[in-house]
């Protein structure tokens, strides 16, 4: 992917309803080089969607940490579907190695925080955990408000 490409992922991160016109000024490009540049990602795949994000998604939760899980048997999509309903968790991967999940959660207070791990670990299926709490992120490329 070439330097023009990253930028305007960039600026679409940040506000993935700019016009043409305004990211193609942006970029010091004509209109048309941005909107074949946006068609080409999308067409490649580099671009897979849009998506809106909540004055909810906004607020940073002091309290936030990496769950690592290890799964028995068979039950990975039961296991995900039931951490779905945590309205604490903002992402869920699986993985390879040890852990067969890894979710990041959030809460307000340490209590708080503490109770939704000890919620997760009762759910079925789920025979080990680890957690690891996050103290600060140098660096994100998720759009923030």
């Amino acid at each position: 992917m070439d330097a023009l490409n990253q930028r305007l992922i960039t600026l679409l991160r940040h506000n993935a309803r700019r016009s043409i016109s305004d990211l193609a000024s942006e970029l010091g490009v004509s209109r048309a080089t941005a909107r074949a540049r946006v068609e080409n990602l999308e067409k490649s795949g580099s671009i897979v969607g849009y998506t809106v994000i909540l004055r909810a998604d906004t607020v940073d939760l002091p309290v936030r940490g990496i769950m690592m899980i290890e799964i028995e048997g068979r039950v990975t999509e039961r296991v995900i579907s039931a951490l779905g309903g945590f309205l604490e968790i903002s992402e869920i991967h699986t993985t390879n190695g040890r852990w067969d999940l890894i979710v990041e959660l959030s809460a307000a207070t340490l209590a708080d925080f503490d109770n939704v791990l000890r919620r997760i670990r009762l759910l079925p299926g789920i025979i080990a955990s680890e957690t690891n709490l996050l103290l600060a992120t140098p660096r994100s490329t998720k759009a923030r408000l």
